[in-house]
């Protein structure tokens, strides 16, 4: 199992893993997950000839509570900026996953110069999403999150509320317990629970003035057939808040796709960024 390292990142000690060398691809985790979500991912691209790194978002254990008690998406996208440059980096590839994407979609809006390529995982651009009694339904977890007795619920029967959110979101799925064993050991830890629901605290009833502005770097945005949270009408309504090449891609599986069909996503990742790979490389 790869060993955290750990690097200052906008104020937060950031716990990340590292694969590879050659060009950065940043991989952002949601919830509930972990830095080690992209374990399927990360060997494969670096074995193509990039530098992958996986950072624990900031409160997620290993990585520090921050100071500032902020996780609004625009903070979100800056921590992924500082990461960049706290690798030594100019530039990166940007991949996020459920929050993950929400702060690297903020990250190519704020500093579109240092992000290559932009790519996304189960969440549309926020500034298109549709405040439609269904997707109210789908997306319940919100409120319920945002409610007193949030840590309560999650933190009872030893996090069953975790592996009720995944099976709700990947109906097609049926994972091991050990798939949420990594996220529950991170949630165990003192305050790291409290900031993974402030992040939906952190959310409001419309999406926050970063995400009211234009993506303008090539993008990408995988969506799952099975996804019970977001649906493929739903990436397709937000073409409009991209200005640069955009590709959709329709993944099999559902909310969790990169883990649930880990050898497919690999292969339409690596094919997304295939124009960047170093020449030379396997």
């Amino acid at each position: 199992m790869t060993t955290p390292s750990f690097v200052d990142a906008d104020g937060v000690r950031t716990a990340y893993l590292e694969e590879g060398k050659g060009p950065l691809v940043l991989l952002l985790h949601g919830f509930p997950d972990t830095a080690r979500s992209w374990d399927g991912v990360r060997p494969a691209l670096a074995e193509a000839g990039f530098r992958a790194v996986s950072p624990f978002l900031r409160g997620y254990h290993p990585t520090e509570i921050p100071k500032d008690g902020r996780y609004d998406s625009e903070t979100l996208g800056r921590d992924a900026l500082a990461l960049v440059r706290a690798l030594g980096e100019d530039e990166a590839i940007v991949v996020g996953h459920d929050w993950g994407a929400s702060a690297a979609y903020a990250a190519a809006t704020l500093e579109p110069a240092r992000v290559r390529f932009l790519v996304t995982t189960a969440i549309p651009h926020p500034g298109s999403l549709r405040r439609t009694p269904r997707l109210l339904f789908r997306a319940r977890h919100f409120l319920r999150l945002q409610l007193p007795g949030a840590e309560a619920l999650v933190r009872a029967d030893d996090f069953a509320y975790i592996d009720v959110l995944v099976r709700r979101w990947s109906p097609a799925w049926d994972p091991s317990p050990d798939e949420t064993a990594d996220v529950k050991a991170s949630l165990r830890h003192p305050g790291s629970l409290a900031a993974a629901i402030g992040y939906y605290r952190a959310a409001g009833v419309s999406p926050p003035p970063v995400f009211r502005r234009p993506i303008t770097v090539p993008s990408a945005a995988f969506s799952g057939d099975s996804d019970s949270v977001t649906t493929h009408d739903d990436f397709e309504h937000a073409r409009r808040c991209f200005q640069a090449p955009h590709e959709i891609v329709r993944m099999p599986g559902g909310h969790f796709m990169h883990r649930e069909h880990p050898a497919h996503f690999v292969r339409e990742l690596l094919r997304l960024l295939a124009p960047f790979r170093p020449a030379g490389s396997a």
